[in-house]
């Protein structure tokens, strides 16, 4: 027996061994593609000791590289060495894109950045050599390659390889370990892998190429046929919109109080809400928005609900109380559908509506998109005197938020003089990342002032090079300069009969390690508390997704409107809520919205976000990890209550892909109250 396991053994070793000496190039193939998929989940979502989406890679890799044993020698080469030039690309390109989005990246959105040209600069911040480190996966594979060359390996093997064999054997291989790792998977990974919507979770169970090639599909499939689960969209689309899921949606005393109100929305770029909590040396970063807040009505708790489209995703969500996309950028994908509006539904109530920024109508494509959302005119770019680079007032991407609002109120007096009514919108963008123009933000004191135990006095000043302070700096510009735009609005004759919304269009899109030198610098030395330091404060990943609310103010110089709308509003609320909530206020009714308001709805409101996670008076909830955190002391959670809130948002977030993909508050919102379809999108393209 003992000599039949050693033959037994010794063939095993001399089979191995032989299949190492004639599959160098493919085994060279195989290990380089792994190391850089596990590199990537290292440094992204931490898991690389994860062995499912391990395998998962490893069965790809496997069955992409068994067509390579079709070809020989040489050419055998240039196929290893493409997909591995592709996986090297796919890599770099998300390590770079979860730097900057937490996220990854997605085909549909990859074809829209070409709308983001004027912000290349943010990303290239972000970019270190690290982020590169993955071409050296290929070059390593090209240096293997030679060295076969070199050694005839290719001759030999032209005459002795059995391509075909080969073939299957690694074929059957891949599949065999496929089989095995999707056969362990859950309903909730195949539910997400279905969905695209919590992409963190996607890569951690299924690896990077599941993901990127997961996603192509669900890119490609609207794109080639807009009917594509049409009657499934549809028939969720009609149950929603003619079940009680609105039910708390109505009147309240808030009711119709702004009913024939002028009305400006400014959009203020990358303002987090705690910047309002923070004084260095006794001055307050953002002395104005603090103001308004308590001179108008405060909403705390409000959450921007973007995904890649960052600041169209707020403008699309805002306006139209959908959520973004799960797939793709609204603004760039989809921006032809029907929406129904704030500014349409104003319209129809003889307001003039319009939008003003001061970069290019084409970022984010919204020469297209804002006519098409309602706005009658655009002031962009072209409508503004830009300064020369030089200028103090331009700043990063074009002209400083203080030249805007004082180039945009002549503007914005002039509307009304000529308009019984309207609805605005004003865009800022000092404050983008990357916030890198100190010389042009003014002074604001960051520094601290040490006193030792000998009584000396030493004045430190390590935030300012951080990129938290750096960030700090360029909001206190940016405020300052709403400030300056605010006192001219109170100066000014017109304004009396309007009503300002101003709200935080998302977050600083700053990292938690980045953040988390404001709560744990060591100002005496410069260095980072660790958790053995007793003046530690745990910022973990929970406190980082909750530090992204945004302030969201009510104001008017109008003292009637004043003391109407006053105070400050502690409901959970998300962007979706402010068409229902406002549209009340000013008498205006979207039938097809995802949002509540507030008022009526609530300490009861579920704030969703579109990778899956949610928030509650309760709790903040993780898709990705489905681990939540207690954000109210005492509160007890039942799996029950988890189960039903996921449930909540799970439907929501398809609903809006339904609507959004085919088109359906223009092919069957009639259809919603039993209306006759007359010459819908939908028969004429039948036609």
């Amino acid at each position: 027996m003992k000599n039949k396991v050693k033959r037994i053994i010794k063939k095993s070793k001399k089979s191995i061994a032989l299949y190492i000496s004639t599959n160098k190039l493919f085994i060279s193939y195989l290990i380089l593609s792994l190391i850089g998929t596990v590199m990537l989940r290292g440094f992204t979502v931490d898991n690389i000791f994860n062995l499912k989406p391990f395998l998962v890679d490893l069965a790809l890799i496997i069955i992409i590289g068994s067509l390579g044993y079709f070809f020989k020698g040489n050419k055998q080469f240039k196929y290893y060495m493409f997909w591995l030039l592709i996986y090297t690309l796919a890599e770099i390109i998300n390590h770079v894109y979860y730097i900057f989005y937490t996220s990854f990246a997605s085909f549909g959105e990859l074809a829209g950045l070409g709308q983001a040209e004027t912000v290349t600069g943010s990303i290239l911040e972000k970019l270190t050599p690290l982020n590169l480190i993955y071409i050296i996966i290929p070059f390593i594979f090209f240096l293997i390659h030679k060295k076969l060359f070199q050694s005839s390996y290719y001759n030999i093997m032209v005459k002795i390889e059995k391509n075909k064999k080969m073939f299957l054997t690694t074929l059957l291989v891949g599949i065999i370990i496929m089989g095995y790792s999707l056969s362990t998977a859950t309903k909730t990974d195949y539910s997400r892998l279905a969905k695209q919507w919590n992409r963190g979770a996607i890569v951690e169970r299924f690896g990077i190429i599941m993901y990127q090639g997961n996603d192509l599909v669900q890119t490609l499939r609207p794109k080639i046929s807009s009917l594509f689960g049409y009657e499934e969209s549809a028939k969720l689309f009609k149950e929603f919109f003619t079940s009680d899921e609105n039910k708390y949606n109505g009147k309240n005393k808030y009711s119709n109080i702004l009913e024939g109100y002028n009305v400006i929305f400014i959009h203020m770029e990358s303002i987090g809400k705690f910047l309002m909590d923070l004084q260095f040396n006794n001055q307050e970063v953002t002395p104005t928005i603090n103001k308004l807040a308590k001179e108008g009505m405060f909403f705390e708790n409000f959450y921007p609900q973007v995904s890649s489209g960052t600041s169209s995703d707020t403008e699309f969500t805002l306006l139209t109380s959908l959520l973004p996309v799960s797939s793709g950028i609204v603004f760039t994908s989809y921006y032809d559908r029907n929406y129904t509006t704030i500014p349409k539904l104003l319209t129809e109530k003889n307001y003039y509506t319009f939008s003003m920024h001061g970069n290019y109508a084409s970022m984010w494509n919204r020469e297209k998109v804002h006519p098409n959302l309602g706005y009658q005119k655009m002031y962009f770019r072209e409508s503004f005197d830009i300064p020369d680079k030089e200028d103090k007032d331009y700043i990063n991407l074009g002209i400083s938020d203080s030249a805007f609002y004082r180039q945009a109120l002549p503007k914005i007096e002039e509307i009304e003089n000529n308009h019984d009514h309207y609805m605005g919108t004003i865009i800022t963008l000092s404050n983008h990342s990357p916030f890198a123009f100190l010389d042009k933000y003014g002074e604001f004191d960051l520094s601290s002032t040490i006193t030792h135990e000998d009584g000396s006095i030493e004045t430190t000043d390590y935030l300012s090079e951080t990129a938290v302070g750096k960030y700090i700096k360029s909001a206190h510009y940016a405020d300052i300069s709403l400030g300056e735009f605010i006192e001219s609005v109170k100066t000014s004759e017109s304004f009396n009969n309007t009503v300002f919304i101003l709200y935080g269009d998302h977050d600083a899109k700053l990292t938690r390690s980045e953040i988390n030198e404001l709560y744990n610098m060591n100002y005496t030395t410069g260095e980072i508390y660790t958790e053995k330091d007793p003046e530690y404060v745990d910022y973990n990943s929970f406190e980082h997704d909750l530090n992204k609310k945004t302030p969201l103010i009510i104001w008017s110089k109008n003292k009637t409107i004043q003391n109407k709308l006053k105070g400050v509003i502690s409901y959970p609320m998300g962007m979706v809520d402010v068409m229902p909530t406002l549209g009340n206020m000013l008498g205006i009714n979207n039938e097809f919205i995802l949002g509540h308001d507030i008022f009526n709805i609530k300490n009861k409101n579920i704030v969703i976000f579109p990778n899956g996670n949610f928030l509650t008076d309760n709790l903040y909830y993780n898709n990705s990890s489905e681990k939540y955190y207690i954000t109210k002391v005492g509160s007890i959670i039942e799996q029950d209550y988890i189960e039903e809130c996921k449930k909540y948002a799970d439907k929501r977030l398809e609903v809006t892909n339904a609507i959004i993909i085919h088109d359906l508050i223009f092919n069957e919102g009639p259809t919603v109250n039993n209306e006759e379809i007359n010459g819908s999108k939908k028969e004429q393209n039948n036609e």
